[in-house]
């Protein structure tokens, strides 16, 4: 017979939930009840049954895995009753045997009664909310790139050079000569008249450039795309409204945020959006820069260093921190730069850029904390040092070259 293991009792009464996307199956366990295991639906009225059920056997606790977003509506509906713990499923491996949803959910309730799970960061409403709305502004700023890289593919398929002249196809001159391609305009002194500014000095190469072979199928998708970038800018501008009406509560916190080297109005949203503005849910900015994966993973064994690699942690925080980083390393005069400069030369631009990145997030953990703006560390001591021993190491390289004596 294998060992059964046994932990000690926590919580008092507690459910284990194996969420799916059309059924969840849940398992009761502790003092005073019967073990038992339902299936419900998940239609609303099946989640509130669901609820009914726990109320009777006067659960208190629930726990489920994190698995895509059908945790959601089970969230929404129950969290108003019960102490809710999403999972990492990471962190529930079911111990090796039959895998069934019965089982899962059996595990489950037995981790969380015996207070062996730890919970994911849930954000409140309105963040969760800010979060979902930066999210997908992302989304429509990658499909609109991918849609003037297409249309960017069919000037070229028609041999037309606009982009070889024009440093932006889609500003005013840009979209003034293809709109006009569009309509059918083929003469190219016509259409290089359309250059505005300083494009006007290039309107003999524009003319060459704009002699290709254009055909009703270019005309076509060159109009088709076009139609498709107007509603992807005015999703993206609807969408630009709804965050600066949910962001209203928050200006504080945002005006604080943009103290910060390289963090601007757009990356202050998003980092409010991913980690929301009560940093109590994070015992130190460690546990923080750990959960948004900016900080080196921690593997040893038998007292062996192994890979220390970034985990995956929040992709979206993450990008946002890389979009400051390389902001701040074009800053003058600024730790952050410095902090850049120091270690792209020894780890190289990515690792340098994660650095960096992982100093915002520290910062910004802070300055949410304790509300007050952004300090400029002084490392006045540490330059010093470094510039010394710079120093020191050309004085020697020097030496050895037979240049210059060497000095102590």
């Amino acid at each position: 017979m294998p060992n059964v293991v046994e932990f000690p009792q926590i919580v008092e009464r507690g459910c284990g939930l194996d969420v799916h996307k059309e059924s969840v199956v849940a398992t009761i366990k502790g003092t005073g009840i019967i073990e038992e295991t339902r299936t419900f639906g998940t239609f609303t009225c099946d989640l509130l049954a669901l609820g009914l059920w726990l109320k009777e056997n006067q659960v208190t606790h629930l726990a489920m895995e994190s698995t895509g977003i059908y945790w959601k509506p089970v969230y929404n509906i129950l969290s108003a009753e019960f102490s809710i713990i999403l999972v990492n499923a990471r962190h529930i491996k079911h111990v090796p045997g039959h895998k069934t949803d019965k089982k899962d959910s059996n595990w489950i309730a037995k981790l969380l009664i015996s207070g062996l799970l730890k919970g994911s960061f849930i954000p409140e409403q309105p963040i969760r909310e800010l979060r979902e709305l930066y999210r997908y502004k992302r989304k429509l700023i990658g499909q609109r790139v991918a849609e003037r890289n297409r249309l960017q593919k069919i000037l070229e398929d028609a041999n037309i050079k606009l982009a070889s002249v024009v440093s932006d196809v889609f500003g005013v001159s840009g979209t003034a000569i293809v709109q006009a391609l569009i309509q059918g305009d083929t003469d190219v002194f016509h259409l290089a008249a359309l250059a505005k500014g300083s494009l006007k000095k290039k309107v003999a190469l524009l003319q060459l450039a704009l002699q290709g072979n254009i055909t009703m199928h270019h005309r076509f998708m060159l109009k088709t795309l076009m139609h498709s970038l107007e509603n992807i800018e005015s999703l993206i501008s609807d969408i630009d409204l709804q965050i600066g009406q949910t962001l209203q509560p928050y200006q504080q916190q945002l005006r604080l945020l943009e103290t910060i080297p390289g963090v601007g109005a757009e990356t202050a949203g998003g980092i409010i959006a991913e980690v929301g503005c009560n940093m109590e849910v994070f015992p130190s900015e460690k546990h923080l820069a750990s959960w948004a994966g900016v900080c080196p993973g921690n593997n040893e064994s038998a007292g062996k260093k192994k890979s220390e690699r970034i985990t995956h942690g929040n992709k979206s925080l993450k990008t946002a921190l890389v979009e400051a980083a390389w902001a701040a390393s074009h800053t003058r005069d600024t730790y952050l730069k410095r902090k850049y400069n120091s270690l792209i030369a020894r780890r190289g631009k990515k690792r340098a850029l994660i650095a960096v990145g992982h100093k915002i997030l520290c910062a910004a953990y802070f300055i949410l904390k304790n509300m007050e703006e952004y300090k400029e560390p002084n490392d006045t001591a540490l330059m010093e040092k470094r510039k010394q021993a710079q120093i020191q190491r050309y004085f020697k390289r020097l030496h050895e070259l037979g240049v210059a004596p060497r000095l102590n």
